[in-house]
């Protein structure tokens, strides 16, 4: 039986566990989450703390202190009510309650329906048609999230499934969504067939399903075909007006595949990076007006300098250049945008940056990269709670993120004073043994914990030798000296080199 969903005042926790305030997901522990729940279901009557340990450590002797930690997390998590109470009331001797807000306040606020496009499968013979089912799948992952009124599901988390037998409504309730979207691609020659389903995982129930077959020509019609049969299909839980905004699509085949092999490529290695700006590069000899591969390789500049060493001022000049040919070619593409505004940030133009960025996410709210980024770009113009909070809707829309979204929100943690949360968010696998080890020992520091911190200052110097506190602190992007100076004292702390 799925759990209840309850709203109170503008938040909703809803059957997955999962807790938004005015639509926008609030980041919590699964074990805040549990308490959260327990305290709901009493209905603001009074919850023992041994009750609200057996829902959130279950047949686990834990503590009593670390109740009190997950207390004052979703304390903090909360905030005040409109009557200025705290939500969550101590009763001396006892436990907690729920405190409840006054009726006007207590309307439920929806959430947007969610949805996760799964890898395709290749049903073709020849295994390098692998990319292009990957292809397809994300194309569909990327015209979805341009549909207002949908929340979707970003790549990385739905890929994370690729290969491995899917029980749905697991998957559902591991990504946060009701719907889900599967299917097969085979292609053969001059033809391709493209087997496609919308599921309804509350009842397992089809939504919608169908097979095409079809010139290998029309594949580009095709994706918008597709898109528009989900959407029809959800037309009943869509706002009004919720059609997706019109793709420019590739007209050459084979740069199409270019491109789909070197956007897999450029975030992934140095190496990878590299061999994927010759594919994006062959297919804007090929297809010269297709804006896409304008856009990745924008991106593989960026990634090069801010990864993996490359020289800054020159890749930043090759980022702006391919970055403003592809929103040249097509204006209402949105990654080119946040790509740069990334440039113009680092560049000396800040708000110029913040200001593409806000122009991606007006267009797709559903790109968790620019939040993620537009996040990092909010720590240096002063605002580290405005940070976290992008970083909890990257987070809601990408559940299963590579190490970026971690240092990101590791960073604005840090930013706002939040050392221990952004210790334990900086100990998250995907992070360890990354950049993220400098801001992890500052943070370590600031709480005292000068041991831990100087072995993962070692750590990261072991891995960045030529790494100085004076090198980084020029390229940062800071509005405020002072918010400059709370990181080169944190680094300093540690004995990294000045």
């Amino acid at each position: 039986m799925p759990a209840p969903r309850f709203a109170f005042g503008s938040f909703v926790l809803d059957e997955h566990g999962t807790l938004s305030r005015s639509g926008s997901p609030v980041s919590l522990s699964s074990r805040a989450i549990a308490l959260l729940r327990a305290l709901l279901a009493a209905n603001g009557t009074p919850v023992s703390k041994a009750a609200l340990m057996d829902a959130a450590w279950p047949g686990a002797n834990v503590e009593e202190s670390n109740l009190t930690v997950q207390i004052a997390a979703l304390r903090k998590a909360l905030g005040a009510s409109s009557s200025n109470e705290d939500w969550i009331a101590t009763v001396p001797r006892v436990g907690y309650r729920l405190v409840h807000a006054p009726a006007a306040e207590a309307e439920a606020a929806e959430e947007k329906p969610a949805i996760a496009v799964l890898p395709f499968t290749n049903m073709s013979s020849d295994p390098e048609q692998e990319f292009f089912a990957d292809g397809l799948a994300e194309d569909l992952i990327s015209d979805l999230s341009r549909v207002p009124g949908l929340l979707v599901i970003a790549r990385n988390s739905s890929f994370t499934y690729k290969g491995k037998p899917v029980n749905l409504r697991t998957a559902a309730e591991e990504l946060g969504v009701r719907y889900i979207v599967e299917g097969s691609v085979r292609r053969a020659a001059t033809r391709v067939r493209i087997s496609a389903q919308l599921i309804d995982t509350a009842d397992n129930r089809h939504m919608w399903v169908d097979r095409f077959d079809r010139d290998l020509a029309d594949v580009f019609a095709l994706q918008d075909e597709i898109v528009g049969r989900i959407v029809n299909a959800l037309a009943d839980v869509l706002p009004g007006g919720g059609d997706p905004v019109a793709s420019r699509r590739a007209t050459n085949l084979e740069a199409y595949d270019l491109t789909v092999r070197g956007r897999q490529l450029v975030t992934q290695t140095p190496e990878g990076n590299r061999t994927g700006r010759l594919l994006l590069q062959r297919a804007i000899e090929l297809d010269p007006e297709f804006a896409e591969p304008y856009a990745w390789l924008a991106l593989s500049h960026v990634w090069g300098w801010a990864f993996w060493g490359e020289d800054m001022k020159a890749q930043a000049v090759l980022a702006r250049k391919d970055a403003e040919r592809a929103i040249a070619l097509d204006p209402d593409g949105t990654d080119a945008r946040w790509v740069l505004g990334y440039v113009l940030a680092y560049g000396g133009d800040l708000a110029g940056g913040i200001a593409e960025f806000a122009t991606t996410l007006r267009d797709n709210p559903n790109n968790a990269d620019a939040w993620t980024m537009l996040g990092e770009l909010k720590v240096h113009e002063g605002d580290a709670l405005e940070a976290i909070a992008c970083l909890d809707r990257a987070l809601r829309l990408n559940p299963f993120p590579g190490s970026a979204y971690y240092w990101s929100r590791g960073w604005a943690e840090y930013g706002a004073r939040r050392y221990e949360d952004a210790v334990q968010t900086l100990r998250n696998e995907p992070v360890r043994r990354t950049a993220a080890q400098r801001i992890l020992a500052a943070s370590l520091a600031e709480l005292g914990r000068m041991d831990e911190a100087r072995a993962e200052a070692a750590a990261f110097m072991a891995a960045n030798p030529h790494f100085t506190i004076s090198q980084w602190a020029k390229a940062q992007p800071f509005t405020s000296e002072a918010d400059r100076k709370h990181y080169v004292d944190g680094y300093l702390k540690v004995g990294l080199p000045p």
